[in-house]
């Protein structure tokens, strides 16, 4: 299996036990690679949420072999991205987690459901 790329909703999903969470396997977590931008959201919901920073920090990286540093390059594909998503209301790290999967070319899984309509370039899974 190739990369997948996880939007911090999914990893939070994971991590908190939701609905969905079943659909991220062990099979396909052990291929997930995420952003920085992502991780340090997992970190602060996970805060916000009653976690001391360093068990957020080691929970949400225990789930993501992979974490790609946010570059350049995904900045301006995350810029590019508002022309086409402004409309469904996607935040920064929204089009950062879309920006590193159409840097990789990879699949993305999500729980926004709003992603469902974004034609993006890469393929879009909604684990709920």
């Amino acid at each position: 299996m190739n990369e997948i790329v996880l939007d911090a909703s999914a990893v939070l999903a994971v991590i908190q036990n939701e609905r969905g969470a079943e659909k991220l396997t062990a099979s396909v977590l052990g291929n997930a690679v995420i952003s920085t931008v992502n991780l340090a959201e997992v970190q602060s919901k996970l805060v916000k949420n009653g976690y001391s920073p360093t068990q957020g920090w080691q929970d949400a990286l225990r789930l993501v072999p992979s974490v790609q540093s946010f570059t350049a390059n995904h900045a301006r594909i995350a810029g590019d991205l508002i022309a086409t998503t402004e409309r469904f209301g996607l935040s920064l790290g929204d089009r950062s987690c879309l920006a590193l999967a159409i840097a990789l070319n990879a699949p993305v899984y999500t729980t926004e459901q709003t992603w469902k309509n974004l034609q993006v370039g890469v393929q879009i899974h909604v684990i709920r």
